[in-house]
């Protein structure tokens, strides 16, 4: 069955619920004055539905660290019991980085979730990964992500789903783009995201992205530098975490659980 096509331009949501990990709160995007210390491409997109409707609010359930399953056990029916019009679901990341990580069976687990999430009624943004670069974490496993984006454009066409695909977002191979640790995105980056998703939405012209910058490459020395210090400070603590068996007891709590206007 086709897909149906979508004229949001005169949409006004009512209730944005954000679900996801760390890329979903914000990281990389610091700012004291939001929630959890962190702004990110949701809160900006919260903002920007918030300013033509004053009767718009938004909830952002994500957590750091969490994989699929944890998304969506922890998040969906919490999410439905806000009961939203707009739903973004983002996830995989974390699970992707982990050495026995099956992208094939990681994408079965969304469908069920976003055909539930459909039954309500609400638009669904679905998240397809970035290909950013062998820069960054998840460019060093370019393949395993695209294997998973596959299944997840697959599922998008069989339910009519919203696709922010970040596969294509050409601007995200700029390092600028990467937070420090390269693997979250930088403000930059959650600028760019914001500016795919309203455009997506049909809130804004999508010739306003933001588009890399010619930018003078690194000395190979220096390049060397800085991989060597990467790979010390974040790629081995992660790789490590990812393979311990034990898993935290510490339960983190959701960024903003509650719908607000963000002003």
């Amino acid at each position: 069955m086709p897909s149906p096509v979508f004229d949001l331009t005169a949409r006004h949501w009512q209730r944005y619920v954000a679900i996801g990990d760390s890329f979903t709160e914000g990281f990389g995007d610091p700012s004291p004055e939001s929630p959890g210390g962190f702004r990110g491409w949701a809160d900006r997109v919260a903002e920007a539905l918030g300013k033509a409707n004053p009767d718009f609010d938004y909830a952002n359930l994500a957590i750091q660290g969490l994989g699929v399953r944890d998304v969506i056990d922890s998040q969906l029916d919490e999410a439905l019991a806000l009961e939203p019009d707009l739903v973004s679901f983002q996830a995989g990341g974390n699970d992707l980085i982990k050495p026995s990580a099956d992208p094939d069976k990681l994408a079965e687990l969304i469908e069920p979730a976003l055909r539930k999430i459909l039954l309500t009624g609400a638009t669904v943004l679905l998240f397809i990964g970035p290909d950013s670069g062998p820069h960054t974490v998840l460019g060093l496993l370019r393949a395993r992500v695209a294997t998973f984006n596959e299944n997840l454009r697959s599922i998008a066409k069989r339910l009519g789903v919203l696709v922010v695909d970040l596969w294509a977002l050409r601007a995200l191979h700029d390092p600028h783009m990467w937070d420090t640790d390269r693997l979250h995105l930088s403000r930059a980056g959650h600028e760019c995201v914001t500016a795919l998703v309203l455009s997506i939405l049909g809130k804004i012209d999508p010739g306003c992205l933001l588009k890399p910058e010619p930018q003078i490459p690194l000395h190979w020395r220096e390049a060397r530098a800085q991989d060597l210090a990467w790979t010390g400070k974040y790629l081995i603590p992660w790789l490590l975490r990812a393979a311990a068996p034990h898993r935290s007891t510490e339960v983190p709590t959701a960024k903003l659980p509650r719908p607000e206007h963000l002003d």
